[in-house]
C-alpha cells in the first residue's frame, strides 16, 4: 500500500444547530484496503460519509483526496476524481432492466453532456459501454438477469445491481452506507462475496451496523461514538479496546 492515504479528514465536524453530529475527526483511508466503520445508531457514520463524499460542507476541518484539497468539491467532482458512494436506501432505476441501469450509470459517469434519453438509448450500442456492461455482469454473477426489469428484483438482487453499477465506471473508491442493511444472512453472504472480488484492487469504506458480517472481510475497523471515532485499527483489536467496551458493548473494562 502508498505511504500516502488515499483519503484523509482533519478535524472535519459537522453540526446541525447545536447537535454536533461529527466532532474534529481525523481519519486516514489506506490505497486499496477495506475499512469498516461500525457504531450505533446517531454515531455520526452517515453525516461522516456525507462529509467524505461532498453531501455536506463541514463547520470545521478538511478532506483530501491523494494530499489534494478536496473540501469544497461537489459530489459530482468527487465522482470525476474516482470516489463513489452508495445509500441506506437502494438507488437504482426500477422502470428499467439490469442490462440499461449498468449502461446508464456508465455513462452519465463518463459524461459531462446534458442526459437525454434518446442520447442513452444510442450510447448504449457504444463498443465500450457494451463491454464494460457485459463485464460487470459476468463478473457480479447478474448475468441472467440482464433482461429483468429491476421493479420486478428481489431486494438481495437490487443490491448486487447498486454495488455493480459502483463498480462499473472503475472508481478508485467505493463507499457503502449500510449495504446489508434489509438482507437475510444468505443474501448479505452473497453481497459480502461480490464486494471481497474488489478488495484490495479498490479501496472500499463500508459503514454497517452488523460487526459479525464485517469481521472476516475487513482490513482495518473503526468505532464511533457521538461523533469521534473512538477506535481504529485491526478488528479484534478494535473490538477488545476499553472504550469500545464500554461505549460500544456497554461492557465494565
Amino acid at each position: 500500500m502508498d505511504n500516502q492515504p488515499v483519503m484523509a479528514t482533519q478535524g472535519v465536524t459537522k453540526k446541525f444547530g447545536d447537535f454536533i453530529a461529527v466532532n474534529k475527526v481525523d481519519f486516514e483511508l489506506e490505497n486499496k484496503e477495506t475499512l469498516g466503520i461500525i457504531g450505533p445508531n446517531g454515531a455520526g457514520k452517515t453525516t461522516f460519509i456525507n462529509l467524505l463524499s461532498g453531501f455536506y460542507p463541514p463547520e470545521e476541518g478538511r478532506v483530501f483526496y491523494h494530499g489534494q484539497d478536496i473540501t469544497d468539491l461537489s459530489p459530482a467532482r468527487r465522482v470525476k476524481l474516482g470516489i463513489t458512494r452508495t445509500f441506506q436506501l437502494v438507488h437504482v432505476f426500477d422502470n428499467l432492466n439490469v442490462y440499461e441501469n449498468l449502461g446508464l450509470s456508465f455513462y452519465r459517469k463518463q459524461t459531462d453532456s446534458p442526459f437525454t434519453l434518446g442520447m442513452f438509448s444510442s450510447s448504449l450500442r457504444q463498443n465500450e459501454i457494451k463491454q464494460k456492461v457485459e463485464e460487470s455482469l459476468a463478473m457480479l454473477e447478474l448475468d441472467h438477469l440482464r433482461d429483468e426489469t429491476v421493479a420486478s428484483l428481489p431486494l438481495g438482487s437490487k443490491k448486487r445491481l447498486e454495488i455493480a453499477m459502483a463498480f462499473v465506471s472503475d472508481p478508485e473508491i467505493v463507499i457503502f452506507d449500510e449495504p446489508f442493511s434489509g438482507l437475510g444472512d444468505q443474501e448479505i453472504d452473497e453481497v459480502i462475496g461480490v464486494l471481497k472480488k474488489f478488495a484490495h484492487d479498490k479501496t472500499i469504506l463500508v459503514i454497517e451496523h452488523k460487526v459479525s458480517k464485517l469481521e472476516n472481510f475487513v482490513d482495518r475497523l473503526a468505532v464511533m461514538h457521538e461523533g469521534e471515532i473512538i477506535a481504529c485499527g485491526e478488528c479484534q483489536a478494535t473490538l477488545n479496546d476499553p472504550q469500545v467496551r464500554q461505549c460500544y458493548w456497554k461492557l465494565e473494562t
